[in-house]
């Protein structure tokens, strides 16, 4: 009887799938994924065509479509791209760069930094007013930047700071803090309990264990966080115009050159893809980190 139920118990041979099934599989998901190949070709093409004119010369762009430099490769150079970092630090597009890296990177850093601590503090420490300062915040998800270019105009040239890599900085942290405090706060109060208060009993300090816990714990969310910042920050044209004349980051250069010199295909067309090319290396780097983070307290 037991060895009649241990054999009865030992699992079959896996069954096969036979190639009629196989077949029929893929056809019943071929009309999604013809969809998705069309979708990725419609975004993909404009940024190919891009980076084909970037390696064109004016005369040849002028003569033939940029589709036709597969049937001609001879006429791919990288002249253009040497006459964009020509001059070093005195380029423009190269200063331009270097504005928009700094705003970047200073507009991603400073409000993650405080959204966390924030955060951290809405999650998990108890204070006088704590839900009505929540509501507060939430609350300033609603404010359209836009309607604070004026004011911000007006302080700025009070305190000096008008037309400064800071004043760029500042602008794009105060109005990513809401969102920002938002997300880490329903992710970090999806921690376990007991993991606080185990390192509470350890004897760990509040900073410890934001340091040394809270922060790992909610990497997820602080990178997809960031990556969703950087983009906002390297992207920015409408900020940058308003508050800025000299300070000219990469959108701002291209968009003078463009209104400037509407031929100027040969600096306008690398410049552009550059400016492409980094904020896209920034996501491929955290994308393993952006779905979770998306997901970040979506069950709270």
């Amino acid at each position: 009887m037991t060895a009649a139920t241990a054999e009865a118990a030992r699992p079959g041979p896996a069954v096969q799938e036979s190639l009629s099934a196989r077949i029929l599989r893929v056809l019943s998901k071929a009309p999604a994924h013809a969809v998705l190949v069309f979708v990725g070709l419609f975004w993909l093409v404009p940024s190919i065509g891009l980076l084909v004119i970037s390696l064109m010369a004016p005369a040849d762009y002028n003569e033939m479509g940029w589709w036709k430099v597969f049937a001609e490769p001879s006429v791919v150079t990288f002249e253009n791209y040497s006459a964009l970092f020509e001059g070093g630090t005195d380029s423009l597009i190269v200063q331009s760069l270097w504005t928009t890296v700094l705003i970047a990177v200073g507009g991603t850093a400073i409000p993650i930094f405080v959204a966390a601590l924030a955060g951290y503090a809405f999650a998990w420490l108890d204070f006088p007013g704590r839900d009505w300062f929540f509501i507060v915040v939430i609350a300033l998800l609603v404010v359209p930047l836009q309607l604070a270019l004026i004011p911000m105009f007006d302080l700025y040239s009070r305190l000096g700071i008008f037309d400064t890599v800071i004043s760029l900085i500042l602008f794009h942290t105060a109005f990513a803090l809401p969102f920002a405090i938002f997300l880490l706060r329903n992710f970090f109060i999806g921690i376990p309990k007991e993991l606080l208060e185990a390192a509470r009993i350890d004897g760990a300090s509040e900073l410890r264990i934001f340091l040394r816990l809270i922060l790992p714990l909610g990497l997820p969310a602080i990178a997809s966080l960031a990556i969703f910042q950087f983009l906002w920050t390297w992207n920015d044209l409408l900020v940058a115009l308003s508050l800025g004349r000299e300070t000219q980051p990469i959108t701002v250069a291209i968009f003078s050159q463009l209104r400037q010199f509407g031929s100027n295909i040969e600096l306008i067309a690398p410049a552009s893809f550059v400016s492409l090319v980094i904020p896209l290396a920034v996501f491929f780097a955290f994308q393993r980190y952006f779905v979770q983070g998306l997901l970040a307290g979506s069950e709270r």
